[in-house]
């Protein structure tokens, strides 16, 4: 009789168990089909704690259970945890692996989660959004997404909670709009999706010396004890939109969007903004156009690609113009958090193209057809986290929304910058014996149709900032000098990038060598190797058409005088005879032997090059054969020239 009562009692308390664990398993399950994710998450971790290890199905749907919950909470090893013992005990959910393999792949752990797209794929070979996360964690494994940008952690207008979708008021860009979950914020409940306190909208703008000041709570009947957030502009600063939380008891939690008109300086009470008479769906995210007359927008009503898309509607026209944007921007997966740029330039996140994680951030250019080309921002903007939120101040620079280093899933605004491309020429004017050529000026002209002029600096140098894949014309001249020209093409690498040139210029006044022409021994024939030397000669006459010159040739004080006389007249005319066959009219040109008559003077630059000479020193005859044999040789050489002098500069002006 007792082991009949005590058998019965057992069944009581048994059955009293499974009543209570169903009961709590039922609230988990109505609190996570409202989106109650925090407070759900916390049920299902009491009821799969309460349960015994030979329960292993029921262990296994909760756990999977509460993968979805902190995947939705963006707390991706908790959720690659609870997924790991979904599959533990034998979970048979057919997106386990796809599951695991997103939260592995916006943890930044690329190649479990390239594995877990694989064995998806394996049994789902066609799902668009596992191909796209298998070809996003490829990229993010390969490290090929790096880019320019540089960007930084904006702790100013952070909180220890989340604070994201950053925007700035107008285009004088000294007013930041944003949300926040900070604890002073209004209200004392704590949201029900992720457990800190609900969102307001904070502003924070700059002082006179263009600093930013502490944020604070926009003023006025905005914000309240519902979550406001992520907010857009009219052009004229007069209208807000913004996303507020639709909670009530036991409904599925919604979001829609509201106005609110500004009036010295203060926020009203705000409106609901009616786009369709659905009350299933919800509506956030607005995006007003820089012209305002569209609002983008984010939404999940029906006929969309699946999850979240983006629509727009032209809010001068409503009636009839709601349009999805299309297959080119909206996936299987969430687009959120658009911003309008321009007519034809859209960001916004997305975790169905391929990325580096979680959301990433995309730029979508509208082509000439209507549709639109999507890039990746990539890296450092986007990460395996969540990356979304951005907003454009001047040029390529602004602010963003991450939740990247937080494994609470927190979100953080950071600014991000590209810096321009600093690509530039520099270089010295000097003149034939390396000193700088006093006040030389330098032309750049580029096929872009940009002409720049400078005055070198005393030193002779000079820099002229450039811009990539262009080709420019330099040219550089001083008073006293012939001009010189350089040419040359920028590249079109996306990187810094200096360019150096050296003007030498020639004097007009004195006599000027050319070296590197060589000749046969005791001959006038000019060998190759002369050729680059004499080329450089005939493109300086190319350079200065109005000049006309004397070439004259040298020789050291061997031989007699008729006999070097005879043999620097025909290496001169051999000079003369190869610029004309160039090309350089034959008017313009004379030729001159002078044998070993005209002894060459020390310069500066023989005198660094030759320190046994001085500067000013003549190496006549009598003074080199008071020479020991090795510096009879270099004078003898220094005296073997070729060099050409100015005679006129006014040929042909008149």
């Amino acid at each position: 009789m007792n082991k009949i009562v005590n058998y019965i009692l057992m069944l009581v308390v048994a059955a009293s168990f499974v009543a209570c664990g169903g009961a709590k398993l039922s609230v988990a399950d109505e609190q996570m089909a409202r989106g109650e994710y925090f407070d759900a998450a916390k049920t299902y971790r009491k009821v799969y704690n309460k349960l015994d290890r030979e329960q292993r199905s029921l262990r296994g749907e909760i756990a999977f259970k509460m993968g979805e919950c902190h995947r939705l909470l963006r707390q991706n090893a908790k959720a690659s945890a609870a997924y790991a013992n979904a599959k533990r005990f034998g979970c048979e959910d057919t997106l386990l692996n796809l599951r695991m393999a997103e939260v592995l792949h916006a943890d930044g752990k690329y190649a479990p989660a390239i594995e877990a797209y694989k064995e998806f794929l394996e049994i789902h070979p066609d799902n668009v959004k596992a191909q796209n996360g298998l070809a996003g964690a490829r990229i993010g494994h390969e490290k090929k997404a790096s880019t320019r940008y540089v960007v930084h952690n904006a702790k100013l207008f952070n909180s220890r909670r989340s604070d994201y979708a950053p925007m700035y008021f107008d285009d004088s860009y000294d007013r930041l709009y944003f949300t926040t979950t900070n604890e002073k914020v209004t209200g004392n409940h704590r949201s029900e999706i992720n457990g800190m306190k609900k969102a307001d909208i904070w502003t924070v703008s700059k002082n006179e010396r263009g600093q930013w000041n502490r944020p604070e709570p926009v003023e006025g009947e905005l914000n309240s004890e519902v979550e406001e957030g992520i907010v857009s502009f009219s052009p004229d600063g007069s209208t807000m939109y913004l996303t507020r939380a639709r909670r009530e008891p036991n409904a599925n939690t919604g979001v829609e969007i509201f106005t609110s008109q500004r009036s010295d300086a203060q926020w009203s009470k705000p409106v609901k903004f009616e786009i369709t008479a659905d009350t299933l769906s919800s509506y956030g995210h607005p995006a007003v156009s820089p012209d305002g007359n569209w609002l983008y927008f984010t939404s999940d009503m029906p006929g969309g690609s699946g999850g979240k898309d983006i629509w727009r509607i032209n809010l001068k026209e409503r009636v009839g113009s709601l349009e999805n944007l299309g297959e080119w921007i909206n996936t299987p997966g969430d687009e959120v958090f658009p911003f309008v740029r321009s007519d034809s330039v859209i960001y916004f996140a997305s975790d169905g193209h391929p990325g580096l994680g979680g959301l990433d951030i995309f730029k979508a250019v509208m082509t000439k057809s209507g549709g639109w080309n999507v890039s990746n921002l990539g890296s450092p903007v986007n990460s395996s986290a969540d990356d979304f939120g951005i907003t454009f101040g001047k040029g390529e620079a602004g602010y963003f929304s991450t939740n990247r280093g937080d494994p609470r899933g927190y979100d953080h605004i950071y600014s991000f910058e590209l810096p321009e491309i600093k690509v530039t020429i520099s270089g010295w004017v000097l003149d034939r014996d390396e000193e700088p050529v006093p006040n030389a000026v330098i032309r750049i002209v580029g096929n872009d149709g940009s002409n720049q002029k400078q005055i070198a600096k005393p030193d002779g140098s000079f820099s002229f900032p450039l811009d990539r894949g262009v080709s420019y014309v330099m040219l550089a001249g001083a008073k006293g000098y012939l001009n010189a020209k350089q040419e040359f093409t920028s590249d079109l690498a996306e990187e810094d990038a200096e360019y150096g040139v050296d003007f030498i210029l020639s004097s007009i006044t004195k006599p000027v060598v050319i070296d590197n022409i060589f000749y046969d021994f005791d001959k006038a024939t000019l060998r190759p190797e002369s050729k680059t030397a004499l080329d450089e000669m005939a493109q300086v006459l190319r350079d200065n058409p109005n000049v006309t010159i004397e070439m004259a040739s040298h020789t050291d004080r061997i031989g007699s005088e008729e006999y070097n006389i005879n043999l620097s007249t025909r290496r001169a005319k051999s000079v003369i005879d190869y610029l004309i066959s160039v090309g350089i009219d034959a008017r313009r040109l004379q030729w001159q032997g002078y044998g070993k008559s005209r002894p060459k003077v020390i310069t500066k630059k023989l005198a660094r090059e030759y320190p046994q000479f001085t500067e000013g020193q003549v190496l006549d005859e009598e003074f080199v054969n008071g020479l020991s044999p090795d510096d009879q040789e270099a004078a003898d050489q220094i005296n073997r020239r070729t060099e050409f002098q100015v005679l006129s500069i006014d040929y042909q002006m008149y």
